[in-house]
C-alpha cells in the first residue's frame, strides 16, 4: 500500500472514531456549576441567616487562607489555587464546618488550603470559582453542600478557616502587649485588653476605641467615630453597655 492510500485509511478511520471518542470524553462530574445557579443558591443562603445570630462565628474576609473538603472525597481546592499552612505560618485559629473554634491554635501537619482572591473568590473542583468572602463558615459549608449536591451524592462538606489574613484590631497604649492581633471569634472589649496582657503598671485604665465605620445601631454610643470606656466604672456595673465587641480594623488605645 502506497503512503498516500495509508494516510487516507488512517483519516478514514479517525472521522469514524471521532464521534465515538467525543462522547466518551465528556464528564457531567467536571461540568462547572454556572455563575447563575451560585449567585442564585448564595442569595438563598445569605437570605435565610439575615435574622439570625450569626456575632459568634467568623466571616471569612479577602486573604483568608481556607480548607474545604468532601467527606470520602477528600480536598476540594483546585491545584492551580492550593496553598499551605505551614508556608502561611501553620496556625489554623479556626475549625470545621464553620465553627471556630479559638482552643485549635496549631497543626501538627500542614493543611492543603485555598486563599480568597480580591474579588472575594476562591477556586474548588468540579465548581470552579465561588464566592466565600462575607460569609460565615457555616454559611460556606451550607452553599457548597447545594452546590456539590448535583456532583456527589449528600456531600458531607467541611470548612476550616486556616489562617485569618483579614480580620484584626490594634491595640496600643499602656498594656502589656501592645500590637495587632487576629479577631478570628466574637470578643469583647473587655476580653480585648485581656488578650494583650491586661494593664501595665503605668495606666489608669481608660480606653478609647476609634472604628472607622460605626453601624445605626452602635451610633448612640460613640461620639463621631470614638467612644471612651472607663474599665473602673465597668468593675462597679456602670457603663456595661460601653463593653462593646470589637470589629475588624478597630483601633484600642489604652491610657
Amino acid at each position: 500500500m502506497s503512503f498516500s492510500k495509508l494516510l487516507f485509511a488512517v483519516i478514514g478511520l479517525c472521522l469514524v472514531l471521532l464521534p465515538v471518542l467525543g462522547e466518551c470524553a465528556q464528564s457531567s462530574a467536571d461540568v462547572t456549576v454556572s455563575r447563575e445557579v451560585k449567585e442564585s443558591v448564595r442569595k438563598e443562603i445569605l437570605a435565610k441567616a439575615k435574622d439570625a445570630n450569626q456575632n459568634n462565628e467568623y466571616v471569612i474576609g479577602i486573604g483568608d487562607l481556607l480548607s474545604v473538603s468532601i467527606f470520602g472525597e477528600g480536598d476540594m481546592a483546585a491545584p492551580s489555587a492550593i496553598g499551605n499552612a505551614a508556608a502561611a505560618g501553620g496556625t489554623a485559629p479556626g475549625t470545621s464546618a464553620g465553627a471556630a473554634n479559638p482552643n485549635l491554635s496549631s497543626v501538627s501537619n500542614p493543611i492543603a488550603s485555598v486563599e480568597v482572591r480580591v474579588d472575594g473568590d476562591i477556586s474548588l473542583k468540579h465548581i470552579g470559582d465561588v464566592k466565600a468572602v462575607g460569609m460565615t463558615l457555616t454559611q460556606l459549608a451550607d452553599y457548597l453542600k447545594k452546590l456539590y449536591s448535583p456532583i456527589f451524592d449528600n456531600p458531607a462538606v467541611t470548612t476550616v478557616l486556616v489562617k485569618n489574613n483579614s480580620s484584626k484590631f490594634s491595640v496600643m497604649g499602656k498594656v502589656v502587649n501592645s500590637g495587632v492581633y487576629p479577631l478570628t471569634v466574637q470578643m469583647s472589649l473587655v476580653e480585648a485588653i485581656a488578650r494583650c496582657g491586661g494593664f501595665n503598671e503605668w495606666s489608669n485604665r481608660q480606653i478609647t476605641v476609634v472604628r472607622k465605620n460605626v453601624s445605626e445601631r452602635d451610633k448612640d454610643l460613640f461620639k463621631d467615630n470614638t467612644i471612651e470606656f472607663d474599665y473602673n466604672d465597668f468593675m462597679k456595673g456602670k457603663g456595661v453597655q460601653k463593653n462593646i465587641n470589637v470589629q475588624n480594623d478597630d483601633v484600642i488605645v489604652v491610657h
